[in-house]
């Protein structure tokens, strides 16, 4: 099982999405799809899809968070062709953020925010040994530019099968980032490989809560600690939800909240739902407890 997952909120374009990205890469299909009734947002679709092996999960949640390019997903391909179609395809309504084109690191290369404002990176890798298809690529902007060394250094002592990859930094003159700071830098957690960067450009945007990263633990002992350890921001507390030191959003989720949200029984559904709307930290026995109707 992927032990972390992207989770996308939109505002009800979840299953429209789905659809597109699903249709975009081999070995890609949507998993299950839930609704579930009487949250803030009214009734909100729950979509989790695979992407060329790596689970996404999708939310029409309505309109209270919307992306920007803090968190993009960085595409590997193997051919320019596939660069091509993929820049097509996700242009489409969208805004291209870095034109493609040749660049010192890639042949063929190009940023783009697609029509539900997600940003991707794609990229033409000649000799391809990214062990993922899609790196989520953390940007530190604001007041948070200048922290990416900072906070993969925190992200690799709280998770396990934690790495960090050679760092490119920036050089004197390469202004307005202060030399020494974060130009690339890959890392992984629980084998999922991510990326970050500092931008000290002038950016109207910060990490917010419409890309946030769901973390699955076994039991309520994993859930505990994953909490204490990420959650800096107590307003933000919510249904599972937390916001770390540097504002970027995590879920601290049980794995058999999978299970759960996957019944057909509409009662059990709704008691569960109720259940986790008056939480802030998942409780798995009275999760549990709401399941069963005790």
């Amino acid at each position: 099982m992927q032990r972390i997952v992207p989770h996308l909120w939109f505002d009800k374009e979840a299953s429209e999405a789905a659809k597109l990205y699903t249709s975009l890469f081999s070995n890609s299909n949507i998993k299950d799809t839930t609704v579930i009734h009487n949250t803030p947002s009214g009734d909100a679709e729950i979509v989790t899809i695979e992407l060329a092996g790596q689970e996404f999960m999708l939310l029409s949640g309505g309109p209270f968070f919307k992306f920007n390019p803090t968190i993009s997903f960085l595409i590997a391909c193997d051919t320019k062709k596939e660069v091509d179609m993929l820049w097509e395809k996700l242009s489409e309504g969208g805004t291209a953020l870095t034109p493609l084109d040749a660049y010192p690191f890639s042949e063929k290369y190009g940023w783009v925010q697609d029509r539900y404002g997600l940003s991707w990176q794609i990229m033409y890798l000649e000799s391809n040994d990214m062990v993922q298809k899609f790196t989520p690529t953390l940007m530190f902007t604001g007041e948070q530019s200048g922290n990416a060394e900072i906070a993969i250094n925190f992200y690799s002592s709280v998770f396990h099968n934690a790495k960090v990859g050679d760092i490119l930094r920036y050089s004197a003159g390469e202004g307005p980032d202060r030399k020494g700071t974060i130009k690339h830098v890959a890392f992984t957690l629980e084998s999922m490989e991510f990326a970050a960067m500092d931008s000290a450009r002038v950016h109207n945007f910060v990490f917010n809560e419409a890309i946030s990263f769901i973390v699955y633990c076994n039991n309520q002992e994993e859930i505990d600690y994953y909490w204490g350890k990420l959650s800096s921001v107590p307003e933000a507390e919510q249904c599972g939800w937390l916001k770390d030191q540097f504002g970027v959003s995590w879920q601290i989720v049980p794995t058999v909240m999978n299970e759960i949200m996957q019944t057909e029984d509409s009662d059990k559904l709704a008691r569960v739902t109720e259940a986790f709307l008056k939480m802030k930290k998942f409780d798995i026995e009275d999760l549990k407890k709401a399941y069963n109707g005790r």
